[in-house]
């Protein structure tokens, strides 16, 4: 058997393909057309062995009818979508039911492509190519939508973050009441000019820190005798001309 010259060949590399049908001779037919164009394919003769190789194999596309022992065709096909290794892979049914609401019972069941027999194997491989390709361009999509969405929440969590660093400083800022006041918490102390001895004039404070709890007071003076300004940290101590 010689492919049709005007058939194009999978735009992207040959599928792995289960062929379910209860002729023998059918799936004969079919999988040496396929095979023609490198296809590699698996048979089922039934629903339930049909159902248990998709969900074991997980081949790239499925094309059955749906008239099969067990398990008929819509059935597998409304399974198949149900399942989560299986819903995404591309189904082409192929009836012998060519009434209209036959052929719309199969697209519900979850069908990308129905095909009414006698299905020639050269109709089947072309559809099948254009439900792939269909397929392929929807996960694309899919990925590149995923891709952009986790971009942007990535950006949404960066403003949150930064949002709540500057809401965190900021009420830090206001629980620690930072300031410079003339009446601060301790007392500032008697201190004398290290240079000449006079007694160092209390000018106003700074109250800082990292907490309530762990508070800073820097107290500044001026010397009378005109030596400057000195600054008195009390966590320290320590007295030092600024």
């Amino acid at each position: 058997m010689e492919p049709a010259p005007h058939l194009a060949v999978w735009k992207r590399s040959p599928p792995f393909t289960l062929l379910v049908d209860r002729d023998p001779d059918t799936r004969k037919m079919y999988a040496e057309y396929l095979r023609l164009f490198d296809c590699q394919t698996d048979e089922a003769e039934d629903g339930r062995e049909a159902l248990a190789k998709a969900i074991s194999r997980r081949p790239d596309a499925i094309v059955t009818e749906t008239r099969l022992p067990g398990i008929n065709g819509l059935e597998l096909c409304a399974l198949l979508r149900r399942d989560a290794t299986t819903r995404t892979i591309p189904i082409v049914i192929v009836t012998a039911d060519a009434f209209e609401e036959d052929i719309r019972r199969a697209k519900s069941s979850g069908a990308d492509s129905v095909l009414v027999k006698p299905c020639l194997p050269e109709t089947l491989a072309s559809e099948l190519s254009r439900v792939l390709d269909a397929a392929s361009t929807l996960r694309d999509q899919s990925r590149t939508l995923c891709d952009r969405m986790i971009e942007q929440i990535a950006r949404s969590e960066n403003l949150i973050e930064r949002s709540r660093t500057n809401e965190r400083r900021l009420m830090l800022s206001r629980a620690h009441n930072r300031r410079n006041t003339i009446s601060p918490p301790a007392a500032p102390p008697a201190l004398v000019c290290p240079e000449c001895d006079h007694v160092l004039r209390f000018e106003h404070s700074h109250v800082g820190g990292v907490s309530e709890r762990h508070s800073e007071q820097w107290d500044y003076f001026e010397c009378p005798g005109g030596c400057g300004t000195f600054q008195y940290r009390h966590r320290t101590r320590k007295l030092r001309k600024v």
